[in-house]
This record gives C-alpha cells, structure tokens and sequence, in this order.
C-alpha cells in the first residue's frame, strides 16, 4: 500500500512498489484498470482521489513504471519544474490540497493542455471539492476525469492486513483476521493504525498474536 514508511514511522523495513504488491479489489480495480489503459482515457486530465494511505502512490508508481513519466509533489513545485514536464509525457502531481501555489498549479495544467501531455493528480478530495482562490483554477479543474478510491472492502482489508503483518515476519491465523475485519473501522488509516498497535503489543509482551493482544489494539 501507499507511504507505509511515513503511514507507520516507527517500521523500519523497505517499502515495494511492486505491481504484484499491489492488491486489486472492488475498492480499487476500476482505477487500477483505467490505468492500464493509458493513453485511452477519453480526457488528458485525471484526479485518483481517497482517503490518507488508500494506495494513490502505489498505483502511481505502478503507472510510471509501466508508462514513465516525472513525478512531483504538489506543495514543492516550482518554476524550474515547469520547465522540466516539457521533456515528459506523463506528469504526475501529489498529494494537492488547499497549501498550493494556485497560479504555478494553473500554468502547469495551461502547459499540459497545449502540449497535449498527459496529468495524474492526487488528492485526499476530489478537486472539484477544493475551493480554490482562483476561479481559472476553479474552472481548469472541473474538466478532469474524477476516480475515487473507494473504503477497503472485505477482501481488500484481510489482503492489507495479512501482507503487513507478514512484511513484519508476523504469521497469523485466518480465523484471527475475519475477528478484526469485523471490529474494525473501515479505514485505511485505521488498518495501520491497528497493525502498528498490535505489532507493538505482540513484541512488549513476547507472545504471538492472539484473540487477547489484539482485543487490546482494538481498545475492547
């Protein structure tokens, strides 16, 4: 999944951005497939939006490495920038929200749109949801083919929450996840935060993980 080294800083293992990392489900095929698809998307512009830690770098890092392209951060770029997405087809701007250069954002999507490139946006919100100060901005974003991550369904959490401990050389009973999956939140901030928890727990108390540790990273 996405920024598991900033989503749980206290892990200190590497960070894969493999495609066979990347676990496709209801929550999330329709953009995995869209993506795959490039460059017959039907619009230039597009804006994977979704919940903190839903998987929007990972499947951008999927992309690039299949189609290339240059990545940036939305809250950094700068002028020098601009002049480098000249030499890229693909460009791809993270994490965008409110704290943006709204001018420098505008004249970047002004230079994707005449050199007919192509542009990956992400975003916590929709775009079209962000009430920018500048109403060309405004008006730029609502063009953008919208694809939301939707919250982790069954499939998708037990895959979360099994590869993560297992990343961890942590095994765990089936039995023991279809426990948590149906007391947990059914957030992708929540998922980690439990895996963090009971990582924790497990190592404090020098015992596997069972019913009673994870009871307690639930809070029950």
């Amino acid at each position: 999944m996405t920024n598991l080294n900033q989503l749980i800083i206290k892990f200190d293992h590497e960070q894969n951005f493999k495609d066979e990392d990347f676990y496709v489900s209801n929550s999330n095929k329709h953009i995995f497939t869209l993506l795959n698809q490039w460059p017959r998307w039907g619009k230039n512009f597009l804006n994977i939006n979704g919940e903190k830690y839903s998987g929007k770098t990972h499947l951008i890092n999927i992309f690039i490495k299949k189609f290339k392209g240059i990545k940036f951060y939305a809250n950094s770029l700068n002028d020098k920038d601009l002049k480098i997405i000249k030499l890229h087809e693909n460009i791809i701007l993270e994490d965008l929200d409110e704290r943006i250069n709204e001018k420098l954002i505008y004249s970047l999507l002004n230079i994707i749109d005449l050199d007919n490139k192509f542009i990956i946006i992400t975003s916590e919100k929709p775009l079209v949801e962000i009430d920018f100060s500048l109403e060309d901005l405004n008006s730029r974003v609502r063009s953008f083919l919208l694809q939301k991550i939707e919250k982790p369904d069954d499939e998708l959490m037990f895959a979360i929450i099994l590869k993560n401990l297992s990343d961890r050389q942590i095994s765990i009973d089936k039995k023991l996840i279809d426990f948590i999956i149906k007391r947990i939140d059914r957030s992708y901030g929540k998922i980690f935060d439990f895996i963090y928890k009971v990582d924790q727990l497990s190592l404090k108390k020098k015992k596997p993980i069972d019913f009673k540790i994870i009871k307690e990273a639930l809070g029950e």
